[in-house]
């Protein structure tokens, strides 16, 4: 690549609910000038935080200048789940069991979580923003106990610990009668996604690291040893850059017809009233993701982590586009209403007071795309649904390229295959919507 525009993408829709609900954040600094740096990292979510902060541990005179189309907490890092996952967690299995090395994969994932608590300890990012309480696998059929009992067995062969929970102690969890059964795994670490983006975001310009939000690329071209950034305001000069945008890679000219970009919906109740919360029982904190793969999401937070909450996720699109529709909104909001009633029938009817969509990338054959794709040109993007996780992975690997470094992390991204090609429109997207929807069905309870 010696010169490329980058394309536009549609805006995502709905509110980033968990940075709404931080409150005001300092004024934003666009790049509005020509500037030069040596490492330029586009992206400033978990990949490009992290890249940032690796170049910094390993070069700490380097200059390095992050650049965002948003601002900090608006893209998917304030519209996740905000589970960061050690164990497998394959989305297209049936109980998230992995097809490849999945102790290898759990090494990865948990290097991933001491890095991110490393920096947390670090630049004092509020601990409750990396809540280190684990999560559990809800089941509300026997199809989905077998589910978890399955993954359970696979856990107990890779010497990993879960603890199996029956109705009552479900319910004296989550105040829901819906769940018959869950799964509990200790290494979860449950984020106020936006909140750690932020703390993380802080922590890197104290250490001189420029973070310019509002600043969209609009073009990235080779001149001379140097890439030219230019961005809607201002351009940057710099020997190399690292692109953090996980599926907008299309967007810069990489991977075209080859990312799946899929959309995941959630909704998230206002603060729930001390009598509210009476009626809803339960502990303060917790997260409970589906058995089924394509199942519900649920989970509560509380004061330290932005109000007492709940929020549901379910619902799946492919929009090749990247353009969410408002009847993809209103179908999902419909169902995660019902979802919602379903497991909190004391709270039936409850108002939601957020509902939007978030942007995750994945390929057919579940690999990422961190390597070098240039000279001076490095991706750590293509997460496949594991964004927390996977993107501190390929930021850390993508920098540790640039610095000339080869890791665990490098040698694991650098042998993977490159992703499949999809097929072509408008079957892609055809076949894609209704096997999600098929696949949606069938979780049904779960």
């Amino acid at each position: 690549m010696t010169k490329g525009a980058v394309h536009k993408f549609a805006p995502l829709a709905g509110p980033a609910a968990w940075n709404t609900i931080l409150g005001p954040h300092p004024a934003a600094q666009p790049l509005i000038t020509a500037s030069t740096a040596d490492i330029v990292i586009i992206g400033a979510g978990f990949a490009g935080l992290s890249a940032a902060r690796r170049v910094k541990q390993l070069q700490p005179n380097t200059s390095v200048v992050v650049l965002d189309a948003l601002r900090l907490g608006e893209g998917s890092a304030g519209r996740n789940s905000g589970f960061m996952i050690d164990l497998p967690h394959d989305l297209a299995s049936d109980d998230y069991a992995g097809a490849g090395d999945d102790r290898a994969l759990i090494d990865l994932n948990r290097h991933a979580i001491t890095f991110a608590g490393d920096a947390v300890e670090e630049y004092g990012i509020d601990p409750n923003f990396f809540d280190r309480a684990g999560k559990v696998n809800g089941a509300a059929s026997a199809k989905a106990q077998s589910h978890n009992e399955s993954y359970a067995q696979h856990l107990l062969s890779l010497g990993e610990a879960s603890e199996a929970l029956d109705r009552h102690q479900m319910q004296d969890l989550t105040g829901s009668p819906h769940y018959g059964s869950g799964l509990y795994t200790p290494g979860t670490v449950m984020l106020q996604p936006a909140g750690y983006i932020h703390g993380l975001a802080k922590g890197l310009r104290a250490q001189g690291v420029m973070i310019h939000e509002n600043s969209p690329v609009t073009a990235l071209h080779r001149q001379g040893t140097a890439w030219q950034v230019t961005t809607s305001q201002g351009s940057i000069s710099a020997g190399q850059v690292i692109l953090t945008v996980n599926g907008h890679l299309e967007s810069f000219g990489f991977e075209r017809g080859k990312l799946m970009q899929v959309f995941l919906y959630a909704v998230m109740t206002p603060e729930l009233d001390p009598a509210t919360l009476a009626r809803l029982g339960g502990q303060s904190r917790w997260g409970v993701t589906p058995s089924d793969p394509m199942g519900t999401t649920v989970r509560r937070i509380d004061t330290g982590q932005g109000g007492n909450r709940i929020i549901t996720r379910t619902c799946a699109t492919l929009n090749p586009n990247r353009l969410v529709t408002q009847p993809n909104i209103d179908r999902a909001v419909k169902v995660m209403k019902r979802k919602f009633d379903q497991r909190f029938p004391q709270l039936a009817g409850l108002k939601m007071e957020h509902a939007w969509a978030g942007h995750l990338c994945l390929t057919r054959n579940g690999v990422s795309v961190m390597r070098q794709l240039d000279d001076g040109l490095y991706s750590g993007c293509v997460q496949n649904g594991l964004g927390t996780t996977r993107g501190t992975l390929t930021g850390i690997g993508a920098a540790e390229l640039a610095c000339g470094e080869t890791s665990a992390i490098t040698r694991h991204f650098g042998v993977e295959q490159p992703p499949k090609k999809l097929p072509p429109q408008p079957f892609q997207q055809i076949g894609a919507n209704a096997l999600l929807r098929y696949r949606e069905w069938r979780a049904k309870a779960e």
